[in-house]
């Protein structure tokens, strides 16, 4: 065999390892008498488990469990003139083989339930998903496969994942849904904010479409009506 033909027979095989990393949470557990419903809060793209739980003790730290997960993927954000540390943020998708970010958002949901079940914090049977922006596609993407694990979810000025409508993908008359769009908001249009929660009609058992004079935010307009749709939906 020549030198020629060892080169032409070579081949370039992809291979991958799979470590093991940590993912984090900050748990708050009210006082008062347990169990409590659970609320796993999810903050945008960018941001970090911190910043969502500040939102989430905002709209109550009275009747709920809270479990603020914190995205996989992290990034440096480059310093800036108002804040010139370099600094961090996390994210829940990546482009690169995006299926592998989705399965490992499933796993960590599951485990943040499992634990605080094991706990005996939380009832397993009143448990919500509460997103903000990129998390909001994920989120959904768990709730309508694993419908049997979530009571309900809040939408935050997200969308939808791109293989809704792809039949028999995700479960039907699976959750209720409250979606809060925010009427300046300028990645969520108020036009796709409604054509959203048209698809989201078709699968869940009810979709609840609120709008808020606001740009892209957790508006706090929003927070009371959050609280009420969480409590009507803990009963």
């Amino acid at each position: 065999m020549t030198g020629k033909g060892k080169l032409e027979m070579s081949q370039t095989t992809e291979h991958h390892l799979v470590q093991e990393f940590a993912c984090y949470y900050d748990l708050y557990v009210p006082d008062g008498p347990q169990p409590k419903p659970l609320v796993i809060a999810l903050h945008g793209y960018g941001g970090d488990k911190s910043s969502m739980m500040k939102v989430m003790r905002r709209i109550n730290e009275t009747d709920f469990v809270i479990a603020a997960l914190q995205g996989p993927h992290h990034h440096l954000v480059m310093p800036t003139k108002e804040k010139p540390q370099l600094g961090y943020g996390f994210g829940w998708l990546s482009n690169f083989k995006p299926e592998e970010s989705v399965a490992l958002h499933h796993r960590l949901i599951k485990q943040v339930i499992a634990e605080q079940t094991a706990a005996g914090s939380i009832d397993p049977q009143r448990v919500f998903l509460l997103g903000f922006s990129q998390a909001v596609g994920v989120n959904f993407r768990f709730a309508f496969t694993h419908p049997e694990l979530i009571r309900g979810v809040v939408a935050i000025a997200g969308g939808i994942p791109g293989d809704w409508a792809t039949e028999g993908k995700y479960a039907a008359d699976a959750v209720d849904v409250l979606y809060v769009a925010a009427e300046r908001d300028e990645f969520y249009t108020t036009e796709r904010m409604r054509q959203n929660a048209e698809a989201l009609q078709s699968r869940a058992k009810s979709v609840a479409l609120h709008f808020f004079d606001a740009v892209h935010e957790v508006p706090r307009a929003a927070y009371s009506v959050i609280d009420n749709w969480l409590k009507q939906q803990s009963e």
